[in-house]
């Protein structure tokens, strides 16, 4: 037996990896069906309103972000390690005290984008529409129904119960795509869209949060939620994990997430939908990968807190292979024969077809501009994809800090050059946008896998390596 097929019979052996593999497949489902949605969608709104859509969705998912202490991540950090240690009482503290902060916060999200989002219709949406503020107030509700999401989503990844997830996602992804689909044929408008969107936003946030009660009434008993707060962690110790998430979520709004916020202050919603597009089409390359970051976290959790270096340098190496080959085959794919599939019409049995496209107009590539930013967005996408184990390594290791320093100057250079560079380009701004966020991603993620490998080494050097559990 060769070299490579005694690694094949190694990784089929390892029951770690099968695990994260089996409950990022049960992810994936609902992901196809969301990206097939994004094809009917532009067809239905065209340039101009899918960059507005963009702008209407990428401002009220920031205005809640800026308020977000990323439960899931407390949950995942601190129950994950009381239940390794048996210790149910504490976790139970943990997931109460979670919930209730998450809950708050939510609330104080949406007074908030009450009062700003008249100021943000006038800001970033150009042309004016004077009905954004309806629709972003609208879209807003979206904030409220996800109340308890992320702490939810962190009980559901601690416990391996990905089905649950994966069977709500995939309800919320048949739901939505029907809805546009039914806009598509009766040829509706935004507020159709922005309502399909709403809803399936309202059954991701509230069926992950009534899947989370099912299992912690069996997993920690009926009376879980009387736990008392003072069995939580050191009070400094949970807020300077939970102020560092939150800061590093900040960041990466800034930079990563306000794309088309940064377009439509210095251009036009045309502008926003070339890049919103292209950024939709990196879902090929970043959606089987996605579903992995959450099941991967836990499992890197529990390497760590039980010292199972070995098991963790293996699971590192077998994900980072997976994601590489996979990435490296779509990025080929996408620059071979992208712009001939995707943004000029093909014919099947004598039939035109544009997939992007204004299909009510006269056939024409509407969405063709948006190809050079989607070559560009591959670099720092696809490096981001294959080390997509950067940040949740660091916070297995106890090391949250650290990505928020990063993140921090990140977002400072960014920023800059955001301003110097993007207003002066024209034509061209939203390419040289999508420049700087593919040179974000690809040194932040960079800088965090040096250290968190190197965090690991020291580890081990210090600590016996123990036989896997």
């Amino acid at each position: 037996m060769n070299g490579f097929a005694r690694s094949l019979v190694a990784w089929g052996q390892d029951r770690l990896f099968r695990r994260v593999l089996r409950n990022s497949s049960y992810l994936f489902a609902s992901n196809v069906i969301s990206a097939l949605m994004v094809i009917l969608t532009t067809q239905l709104l065209g340039v101009a309103a899918f960059g507005e859509l963009g702008i209407i969705t990428t401002f009220v998912a920031n205005v809640n972000r800026l308020l977000s202490f990323r439960m899931g991540d407390v949950v995942v950090r601190y129950m994950g390690e009381h239940l390794a240690r048996q210790e149910y009482d504490r976790a139970a503290a943990v997931v109460k005290a979670a919930g209730l902060a998450e809950a708050a916060t939510s609330i104080a999200a949406y007074l908030v984008l009450v009062l700003v989002a008249p100021l943000g219709a006038r800001i970033f949406i150009n042309p004016i529409d004077p009905q954004a503020v309806s629709l972003i107030l609208l879209y807003g509700l979206s904030i409220l129904g996800n109340f308890a999401t992320e702490t939810a989503t962190g009980v559901l990844q601690v416990t391996n119960h990905y089905r649950s997830q994966a069977l709500v996602n995939l309800l919320q992804s048949v739901l939505v795509a029907g809805i546009i689909a039914y806009g598509f044929i009766t040829q509706s408008g935004m507020l159709m869209v922005l309502m399909a969107y709403l809803i399936g936003k309202m059954v991701l946030g509230i069926g992950p949060i009534l899947m989370a009660l099912f299992h912690l009434h069996r997993l920690l008993g009926p009376g879980w939620w009387r736990a008392s707060f003072q069995l939580l962690p050191p009070r400094r110790e949970l807020a300077r994990f939970a102020l560092s998430t939150n800061f590093s979520g900040t960041m990466n709004m800034v930079v990563r997430d306000s794309e088309e916020l940064w377009l439509g202050l210095f251009f036009t919603t045309r502008e926003a939908g070339y890049f919103k597009i292209a950024k939709a089409l990196i879902n090929p390359i970043i959606m089987p990968i996605t579903p992995f970051i959450s099941t991967t976290y836990p499992e890197l959790n529990r390497a760590v807190v039980t010292r199972q270096w070995r098991v963790l340098r293996d699971l590192l190496k077998r994900v980072t292979a997976v994601a590489g080959v996979w990435t490296g085959a779509v990025a080929l794919g996408l620059l071979l024969v992208g712009r001939q599939v995707l943004f000029q019409p093909w014919s099947i049995f004598g039939t035109p077809v544009l997939l992007f496209g204004e299909v009510f107009s006269p056939l024409k590539p509407s969405y063709e501009p948006a190809f050079p930013a989607l070559m560009v967005l591959l670099i720092g996408f696809g490096a981001a994809n294959i080390l997509f184990w950067n940040r949740p390594l660091l916070l297995a290791l106890g090391i949250p800090d650290y990505p928020l320093k990063v993140a921090f100057w990140g977002t400072v250079a960014k920023v800059s050059l955001t301003i110097l560079l993007v207003p002066a380009s024209g034509a061209y701004g939203y390419i040289v946008e999508a420049g700087l966020l593919s040179a974000y991603l690809a040194i932040t993620v960079g800088l965090m896998v040096w250290r968190g490998l190197a965090s690991v080494r020291r580890a081990e050097a210090l600590k016996p390596v123990e036989a896997a559990g």
